[in-house]
């Protein structure tokens, strides 16, 4: 499952600088990295590798604490490696290329409850990163979630993120989500859901603004902490940091400073002019973009779906376990408290 699909009509993951990106990788190519790096943990490299999603809202917080130098402070040298979603920055944790990956709870989730060994101990996101909008011929119909029924919904893939949330929100909504047919359509909805394929779907930005700007309408947006708080009860646990389980201790030192530099980042980063935030991000990432546009996101968006503190929120965290419970794809007895390190950033403030 990805982590954070990219749904941006404008541009693709592969637009990233090469030089930063690891597609994909699978365990052979992990075992060729390993075997030609030295890897080991008697000598590891002087820089931190940090592998995340390369969805523009996710990787914002931490381009902003690395060109501000929040991660010098902490005397931290960290190289942020771009993957194709949280499932390869996944893969490339627990087969050691690199030596933090940020991703989705999902994912972490996910890789979880199929054997990683892996803890997560910060958190850099309190939202999913997607909205659930009509287009233009059925906005005059579909007023709310409720009238769904009959209807047909775009996903990018059963199983994905959307998909799940989807199914979260009918849940709580009293919805039987077999009376929902869903589509799916890939990373790019929007000209689907704008044309009137589907009644209603999932987007990302930028696709909710152009969705907008072409006569359709949200639903639910769950990038909004107030609709988040009325229709999922509150936050919902999005990105945050993992680490392999059995270097847990030895990274302590390290973990703390990490998640330091991250919190006076995003506190930074929600005084900063969005425009600023912005022209400091690498030219790869915004090569192509409309900026203006992608500073009016980022204005609307940055006390949402940041958080102030980067220490884990439990009840926040245990409804991504619920959706991935309603959605079949973690056993009900998932021992979410293994999986979150909250013990780590204790003394973070001391």
């Amino acid at each position: 499952m990805s982590c954070c699909v990219n749904t941006s009509p404008e541009k693709s993951p592969d637009a990233i600088d090469r030089r930063s990106v690891v597609k994909g990788i699978g365990a052979s190519a992990l075992g060729l990295i390993l075997g030609g790096s030295g890897f080991s943990l008697a000598a590891r490299p002087a820089r931190i590798r940090l592998a995340f999603c390369s969805q523009l809202l996710c990787v914002v917080p931490y381009e902003f604490t690395r060109s501000q130098g929040f991660f010098a402070d902490e005397g931290l040298d960290v190289e942020l490696i771009y993957t194709r979603g949280g499932g390869a920055a996944m893969q490339a944790l627990v087969g050691g290329a690199v030596e933090y990956a940020a991703t989705s709870l999902d994912a972490a989730l996910q890789a979880y409850a199929n054997g990683a060994q892996v803890r997560r101990f910060a958190t850099t996101g309190r939202l999913p990163l997607f909205a659930l909008a009509v287009g233009p011929r059925t906005v005059g119909e579909i007023t709310g979630v409720e009238e769904l029924i009959g209807r047909t919904v775009g996903v990018s893939a059963l199983g994905n993120a959307d998909h799940v949330l989807m199914l979260y929100l009918l849940e709580r909504t009293g919805i039987d989500p077999d009376r929902v047919s869903f589509a799916t359509l890939g990373v790019n909805l929007y000209d689907a859901l704008r044309v009137g394929h589907v009644d209603a779907g999932w987007v990302q930005e930028p696709s909710l603004t152009l969705i907008r700007e072409a006569g359709g309408d949200v639903l639910f947006n769950a990038m909004d902490i107030g609709q988040a708080t009325e229709f999922l009860g509150g936050a919902y646990e999005f990105m945050g940091v993992s680490v392999r389980a059995g270097e847990l201790a030895e990274r302590q030192v390290q973990m703390v400073a990490i998640a330091r530099a991250l919190q006076n980042g995003l506190r930074a980063m929600k005084q900063t002019d969005p425009e600023e935030i912005i022209a400091g991000l690498p030219r790869e990432l915004t090569a192509g973009s409309d900026l203006s546009q992608l500073a009016g996101i980022l204005a609307e968006t940055v006390d949402s779906l940041y958080p102030d503190e980067v220490r884990i929120d439990l009840t926040a965290a245990q409804r991504v376990v619920q959706s991935q419970i309603v959605a079949g794809l973690v056993d009900p007895g998932i021992d979410l408290q293994t999986l979150m390190a909250t013990e780590v950033l204790q003394d973070l403030d001391g």
